[in-house]
């Protein structure tokens, strides 16, 4: 059974970074595709960063360039390093996994805040 934990997130001042983990257990990680997603209040939950078992990634615009998404498939953990936070980061960030789409899992979530 796949089961996904995030921690990491918190509270910074805009500028500021945070680096979000994800620790995997009851499935085969190396072979799975992960991603990085997240929902603020009041809108829909929406892709951040996704990391494919071959180690390739794709990026949501708005982050590119300032989030970096990795996996260490000794340890099964994905990250998430997030730099240059802005308001607008702020929401409730999830880990999801899966063979063919990377959403089939998910884990609870953990909070991001990003004040101005």
């Amino acid at each position: 059974q796949v089961h996904l934990v995030e921690s990491g997130g918190g509270s910074v001042q805009a500028g500021g970074s945070l680096r979000l983990s994800c620790a995997a257990s009851g499935f085969s990680f190396s072979s799975y595709c992960m991603a990085w997603f997240r929902q603020a209040p009041g809108k829909e939950r929406e892709g951040v960063a996704t990391i494919y078992a071959g180690g390739s990634t794709s990026y949501a615009d708005s982050v590119k360039g300032r989030f970096t998404v990795s996996r260490d498939n000794a340890k099964n953990t994905l990250y998430l390093q997030m730099n240059s936070l802005k308001p607008e980061d702020t929401a409730m960030y999830y880990c999801a996994a899966g063979l063919t789409r990377c959403n089939t899992s998910w884990g609870r979530g953990t909070q991001v805040t990003v004040s101005s």
